[in-house]
């Protein structure tokens, strides 16, 4: 099995920007593009297989093809759907104030996955800022009265950001991205989102985008975040560069790494490895590989090199 190239997938939200395709380099003719959905198996937007055996196909044919087990691991059999979902978020604008349900809310009203997340910011503009759970822990009918009072802004935690946070958003954490933020988003393979604030924007139909309030009231934690905005390890100095644990939890590990001459790793036969290149340029076991490359490395395959000045984000269930 080849290590696969993968084509992102496109979302014009209304607060996007210009970053990943002016930054990234990603080939995109829409405008604005707020999102790039860089591993995804979702209903909503399908990874395509660039180059190689397999090119033009989605990666879920691929694995279809070739076995689950085989090509996502064996810690896939504790998930009944593809585990999770990558993104690259350009907030040219505010995100909407939300939250996402967990796994037992979502299984019974949205037929999928809950979701939980991370964020890791690439980038921040100047003053650049988020929302992260609340101040001080409130009723849910506190909450609720805040959003009809139009209070809700009072009662949320708002948090200065900077590159290199790191936020561990847990399934019925209120949050929200600033605008001039820049990050890497990796996430439990979900779409369903509960609005609960959209400062009184119109959609692209001229009319007010949907809320879901009754349903964020049902799956919120009206409770300060559990979490420090920083990654759970410090770097460190390993062969052929740095090395960063961000996150660890039973639903994905990911890692960050710089890369300064080579560096081995491997997959074996419990996950695949999925690399988002953040930074750079080098190669993956001889093909070239640059900043907003998105590569699926299938579980089994055993060793594989990276080389060159770049910085990656690597991600395994």
């Amino acid at each position: 099995m080849e290590i696969l190239k993968l084509k992102p997938v496109f979302k014009d939200y209304i607060w996007g920007g210009t970053k990943l395709r002016d930054d990234f380099g990603l080939e995109c003719e829409t405008e604005p593009i707020a999102e790039g959905w860089m591993l995804s198996c979702h209903k909503d937007g399908k990874s395509i297989v660039s180059g190689g055996k397999y090119d033009g196909l989605s990666l879920e044919e691929v694995i279809n093809r070739n076995g689950r087990i085989n090509m996502l691991g064996e810690k896939s059999t504790s998930f009944p759907y593809f585990p999770i979902l990558i993104k690259l978020i350009d907030a040219k604008d505010n995100l909407s104030i939300q939250v996402h349900p967990d796994n037992d809310y979502a299984a019974r009203v949205e037929h999928e996955f809950g979701k939980t997340e991370i964020w890791y910011v690439l980038d921040a503009a100047q003053g650049a800022q988020l929302i992260y759970g609340f101040k001080k822990k409130i009723s849910s009918g506190d909450f609720k009265a805040a959003i009809e009072n139009n209070t809700l802004m009072d009662v949320l935690n708002v948090v200065d950001v900077k590159k290199g946070d790191l936020f561990f958003i847990e399934a019925g954490t209120v949050h929200a991205i600033g605008k001039g933020a820049l990050i890497a988003e990796i996430q439990q393979n979900s779409n369903s989102t509960y609005r609960v604030y959209d400062y009184g924007r119109l959609g692209k139909d001229g009319k007010p985008r949907e809320l879901h309030i009754k349903k964020a009231v049902d799956v919120s934690k009206t409770e300060p975040p559990k979490y420090d905005t920083k990654p759970f390890e410090e770097e460190k100095e390993v062969r052929g560069g740095i090395s960063q644990l961000l996150t660890k939890c039973d639903l994905f590990t990911v890692y960050r790494y710089k890369i300064n001459n080579k560096m081995e790793f491997i997959s074996d036969s419990e996950s695949f490895n999925h690399i988002l290149v953040t930074y750079g340029n080098g190669k993956i076991n001889g093909t070239p590989l640059k900043k907003g490359d998105s590569f699926f490395v299938p579980a089994n395959f055993g060793k594989y090199e990276i080389s060159g000045n770049a910085e990656i984000i690597l991600t395994s269930i």
